[in-house]
Parts: C-alpha cells; structure tokens; sequence
C-alpha cells in the first residue's frame, strides 16, 4: 500500500506541477514570451515529485529514506567508471543517431534539406558560412548539452531514476512501456496544443507518447545498465540539444519536415530509437537490473522491490 500511495503522490505532483508551469501557453499559446519559464517549471515537476515522495518517507521513518541517493540513481553506481563512460558514449551517440535520422529522412524526402546553400541557417544567421555552421553543431553538441541537461535532470530523476525501479516488479519490458507511456502522456499540457507537430493540434499526444515510449527505453536502459541516472540525464539533455541544432543547420528555408514522417519525431526517428531500445537489453543488462532492483530479480528476492524497506538477496 506504501508502495502505491508514494506513486500516487509522485505522480500527482509530476502531473499537477506540470500543468501549472504550463498555465501561461493555455492562455497565450506556445509562442508566448513565457515559454522557457513554463519549460523550465515542466521540467523540475517530476524531481519535485520525488522530493515529496522522499519527504513522505522520512516523516514515516522509513529506512529507504536514508538511501534515497542509491536507490533513485543520483550515485555513479557501482562502478563509476563506467558509468561515466556510459555517459561520454552517449554524448557523443545520440546527435549521432538523430544525424541519422535527418539523414534517412532526408534521402526519403520527407526532410527538405539544404546544406549547400545553408538556406534554413542563414535565414536565422545572415552572416553565416559553413565554418561557422559546423562550429554551431560542436557548440550545441559539447556546450549546449551542458545546459539542457540541467533541465532534463528534473524529469530524469523523476521518470528514470524513481518511477522505472518502482515498475520493475511488473518486468522489465512492461516497465520500459509503463514509464514511457507515463512520460508521453506527462508532456500533454504542452503536445495537446501541438508541440513538435505543427498543424496537428491536440493529435500530437499519439505520436509523441510513442516516441517517449521508444527514447524512454534508450535512456531506461542506460539507467539499469549503470545504477545510475547520469547517463540518461546527458542523453536526454543531448537529444534537447542537438536536436534544434541539427534541424537549424541542415533545414531549407520556409520549409518544415513531414511532422509524421520525417525527422526525430515522426516515424522514422521512432523507429530509429525503437530499434536501439530494442537491442541495447542484449548487452549484459541482467546483472545491473538485479543490483538496481535490490535483489535477483526486478522485484527483489521477497518480490517487494527496491523501495521496500527490508528487501534481501543477492548483490551482483
């Protein structure tokens, strides 16, 4: 019943700080001057959810509230090392698989592109070469991920550092699946009124929450492979990033990609991240899980999984 009622309260204050920052886009929609204050506020609403779960545990004198840092990923895990390699690989693999992606979208021609001309650069940047459109990719890769992953720890320690373990129990696929649905469907305040796809209005919730459904499986699996958050949080904050970045520089001026089809979130990028979703468990990701779970096995070896005060069993 803890267990349940803690659920209830992260995701009360997940969904509920969500629609708050979001109030102002209501009113004056998603080009409103308020925009990064109601992005900034979105994205600190599930950490706020897991300091009220935390809170709720201290007042109770529960023993997990003295290893809340472990047990929500905020540690290198156990091997530090790494984990932080984990993190400087996806640094640098997620701009790697959204170039792809643009790339394959570009070749379908549902992502016009022009990249000899720089049309859709020089729109924003007059004055810009090709010099200074690859320095803007490095830039918005090395520096701008920096930035954007301080926002996006606020939903990753909220969504893969809390919610996945919690799910674990249910196994590991129907996890993966349960907290990327619940991230999709987190973000409606912003996609109901159309964010990512231009044009498609409240329809935008669907192919969005099956995009978090296929990125949260890349990043949940960072998160059990390492015991840690850290990982994920770069690669979400390297997806923020990189993402603008990229479209900024090879996009053809006053024209946008199929919103459906082409680019990171359309078809083709949920299928780019699904397929990785898909093969990355194949790496020795069994081990990890059961550490993470506090047992052998998702729910710890009483089946009360990680959050449980009291679980025993094995440490791989």
């Amino acid at each position: 019943m803890r267990n349940r009622a803690d659920l209830i309260i992260f995701l009360a204050v997940a969904f509920g700080g969500a629609w708050l920052a979001a109030i102002p886009l209501w009113s004056q929609g998603l080009r409103s001057a308020a925009l990064p204050l109601s992005l900034a506020g979105l994205q600190l609403s599930p950490a706020l959810g897991v300091l009220a779960v935390w809170l709720a545990t201290a007042l109770r004198k529960d023993p997990a509230a003295r290893r809340w840092p472990r047990l929500t990923g905020l540690t290198l895990g156990e091997r530090p090392g790494r984990t932080l390699g984990y993190a400087a690989a996806t640094w640098a693999g997620i701009p790697a698989l959204i170039a792809a992606v643009i790339a394959v979208s570009a070749l379908s021609g549902v992502f016009p592109t022009d990249l000899p001309g720089l049309s859709g650069y020089r729109q924003a940047f007059p004055q810009g070469t090709h010099a200074t459109a690859v320095a803007g990719v490095l830039s918005g890769i090395v520096v701008s991920t920096l930035f954007a992953s301080v926002t996006a720890f606020g939903e990753e320690w909220g969504w893969r550092g809390f919610l996945l373990p919690r799910l674990l129990p249910l196994g590991y696929g129907r996890a993966i699946v349960a907290s990327g649905l619940v991230w999709g469907l987190w973000h409606a305040p912003l996609t109901l009124l159309g964010w990512n796809y231009p044009g498609l209005g409240p329809w935008a919730v669907l192919p969005f929450t099956l995009f978090c459904v296929a990125a949260g499986a890349v990043l949940g699996w960072l998160r059990l492979r390492t015991g840690s958050v850290w990982p994920a949080v770069i690669g979400h904050g390297a997806l923020n990033a990189a993402v603008p970045t990229l479209y900024l520089v090879v996009s053809e001026a006053g024209r946008l990609p199929d919103p459906l089809l082409g680019g990171v979130f359309g078809a083709i990028g949920l299928l780019a991240f699904g397929a990785l979703g898909l093969a990355l468990p194949r790496v020795r990701l069994a081990a990890t899980w059961a550490a993470t779970a506090g047992g052998d096995g998702p729910g710890g070896t009483d089946g009360r999984g990680p959050f449980t005060s009291g679980t025993g069993g094995r440490r791989t």
